[in-house]
């Protein structure tokens, strides 16, 4: 018993890591826009990230924290061994996405690391088909969304050159840029730092470390929030240069638009309870920005590589987590 327990201490500390990795791996999400602008140095960009990525836990309801805690995998699988392997293979996945220099989904990475986890341990019978489902057609929507979004408004806000110069423009939406990359950091802190937040709740629910009713505990909470926002300090810089630069040439007016674009994505999505990639959202919202200018002046062969990375995550990071839960 002793030993099973300090195992569980140890899965706890694994999954601080994903989160800590997760904040690292999606610092890009938060600052690529607003380092590529010259709005804030990156030391700047990265303090004012972490901050909105800790407060976010004043905006939200614990929603997608259920839908992963609850709603993807059938509870009664649910071991220290099932989550050791989850994690894992959504970490060494983000790891080589991050080496590589792809903004990869660490939320997918995670899905995929427990689809192939309860795949190896109980069979298709186990897994919420319904909740997945949610997942996949997000993996679509949430770019979609987010490059309309920002689309939209890229294309609104390109008639004021028509009334102001582009130095007084710039200048202004340098000043509203700081605001969008707040509510954009908030959006991702609110729907990431969710996700590891289920993953511990449904460890400690299985141990019967919670009762009979699944539920949060609050120091689950704060502390995947701190986490999260820790990782973003120490930023994934690689990640940082290829949505900053090899999509599109982003002024202040078009980084203010994606970063909105983006957020206003996220917050729909995390109010509703659904687990999105911040990571999807904001590339999506940067190419809808490049399509609003200048359609051949976005880079479409990054955009390429980036999908790739997109749809390989689920399956990969199963597999490896598969793997895993085999030897375990």
């Amino acid at each position: 018993m002793l030993t099973s327990l300090y195992f569980i201490y140890a899965v706890v500390a694994l999954a601080f890591l994903f989160e800590f990795i997760n904040g690292f791996h999606d610092a890009a999400n938060s600052i690529a826009t607003i380092v590529a602008t010259g709005v804030l140095k990156p030391v700047w960009a990265v303090l004012w990230a972490a901050f909105f990525n800790f407060i976010a836990l004043l905006f939200f309801h614990l929603s997608v924290a259920n839908t992963i805690g609850t709603g993807l995998i059938a509870p009664h699988v649910v071991d220290p061994y099932f989550i050791f392997a989850a994690l894992t293979g959504a970490i060494i996945w983000n790891l080589f996405t991050w080496y590589l220099g792809l903004p990869s989904s660490s939320s997918h990475a995670l899905i995929g690391g427990m689809i192939g986890a309860a795949l190896m341990k109980g069979g298709v019978a186990d897994l919420n088909l319904l909740g997945i489902s949610k997942v996949l057609v997000s993996i679509v929507l949430s770019p979609l969304a987010g490059g309309i979004i920002a689309m939209i408004f890229m294309s609104a806000t390109n008639q004021l050159y028509h009334i102001f110069s582009r130095q007084k423009l710039n200048k202004t939406f340098g000043h509203l840029q700081l605001v969008s990359a707040a509510l954009l950091s908030i959006g991702h802190g609110g729907n990431d730092a969710q996700k590891t937040m289920g993953i511990i709740a449904v460890l400690l629910f299985s141990g019967g470390f919670l009762g009979k009713e699944f539920y949060v505990p609050h120091w689950v909470v704060i502390a995947c929030y701190l986490v999260i926002a820790l990782g973003t300090l120490c930023g994934g810089w690689r990640i940082v240069q290829t949505l900053g630069t090899k999509i599109t040439k982003l002024t202040t007016m078009g980084g203010c638009c994606a970063e909105t674009g983006a957020a206003i994505a996220l917050f729909t999505a995390t109010n509703l309870g659904v687990p999105v990639s911040t990571t999807h959202t904001v590339t999506g919202a940067i190419t809808g920005v490049g399509i609003a200018n200048r359609f051949f002046a976005t880079q479409w062969g990054t955009i390429r590589r980036i999908i790739w990375a997109w749809i390989l995550t689920i399956p990969a990071a199963g597999l490896i987590s598969g793997g895993l839960m085999f030897i375990v």
